[in-house]
């Protein structure tokens, strides 16, 4: 048995500042559905208006990059679908930059470390702590 724990960090595109109540409402819905239908559980989510920070646990089927590719993609077209006024300030194109960061946590105390880190990014009055969950073994 495993567990992966994933600190991921998205910029949005042309780092744009397009994460509001409503965008990070979208964000968090569409983040949790996806942990519903694959075994992806968001230990944390939070925005910093240009960006989001997720705390990522998985199983070892799936690699960090289809990880990424599986968040962005839906959470790209949800967000397009369901706040349209995101697209314009967009100019209409992607909603995520193409790139990432992705780093490993490890279980024993650096998972309290990074919860740290993400909650202390950008300005204290910017950062929205989206979603919070304990971290549980997979069936």
């Amino acid at each position: 048995m495993s567990i992966l724990l994933y600190h991921f960090v998205c910029p949005a595109k042309y780092r744009r500042a397009v994460f509001d109540s409503h965008v990070d409402e979208v964000l968090k819905e569409v983040c949790l559905e996806i942990a519903k239908r694959y075994q992806i559980e968001f230990i944390e989510i939070g925005t910093d208006k240009n960006h989001v920070h997720f705390l990522i646990q998985a199983v070892p089927t799936y690699s960090p990059k289809q990880i990424i590719q599986t968040v962005k993609s839906l959470t790209a077209r949800e967000i397009f679908k369901r706040a349209p006024e995101v697209k314009k300030q967009l100019w209409g194109g992607e909603f995520w930059s193409d790139g990432y960061y992705v780093g490993t946590v490890g279980r024993q105390g650096n998972e309290q470390t990074i919860k740290r880190y993400v909650q202390q990014q950008g300005q204290a009055e910017e950062y929205k702590q989206l979603h919070v969950q304990q971290l549980h073994l997979f069936d």
